[in-house]
């Protein structure tokens, strides 16, 4: 079986690296923008699902695999930033607290396709303005949902649940998709 993974993230093609040494990498072009789902896991799951579908469209001998992960404060979802100082004010708001972290990912094969989620609870340190300030300045958030990198150092005191889906791919969970999905 040939893989495909839809995601440009280096961090989603090193984590999956972990599971299938040969794979390639096809960047869907979903407008993310138009899906919108109320219930945060289900919104996670949906922009895999469309990511995994726009991409299998055109590969349907193949298996693709395809992730998007939400940070969830308070209710609210918080993406990536618009700009530095959105980040900072992420950041801001983060700082002392606890957010849920959801990856969904989907999993699309000539035989079947399979969705789940992973959640993973993660609390901040409290963070100095300018902390934050330097940490924007390094660039290190802009890509990535809730403006951080679970792998930075400073910003995380503590998490529970899967270190893998903080980075932007649950292994256990992609596993056991890729599993099911191989099954006629």
């Amino acid at each position: 079986m040939q893989y495909v993974l839809a995601s440009a993230s280096p961090r989603r093609k090193e984590l999956l690296k972990q599971l299938l040494p040969n794979f390639e990498i096809i960047v869907s072009d979903v407008d993310e923008s138009g899906i919108h789902i109320s219930v945060s896991e289900q919104l996670a799951c949906g922009l895999a699902e469309a990511k995994c579908s726009a991409v299998f469209a055109n590969n349907k001998d193949k298996t693709v695999i395809a992730a998007d992960t939400i940070v969830v404060y308070n209710g609210r979802v918080l993406g990536k930033p618009a700009n530095k100082n959105d980040a900072f004010q992420t950041l801001k708001m983060l700082s002392g607290n606890v957010h849920e972290v959801i990856t969904g990912v989907c999993v699309q094969s000539p035989f079947k396709k399979v969705v789940g989620f992973e959640k993973t609870f993660v609390k901040f340190n409290i963070l100095s303005d300018e902390f934050i300030k330097n940490y924007v300045e390094g660039g290190s958030p802009m890509d990535k949902a809730g403006s951080y990198g679970i792998q930075d150092k400073g910003v995380v005191c503590d998490y529970k649940g899967s270190y893998s889906n903080v980075v932007g791919l649950p292994i256990g969970l992609t596993r056991k998709l890729l599993e099911a999905a191989g099954k006629h």
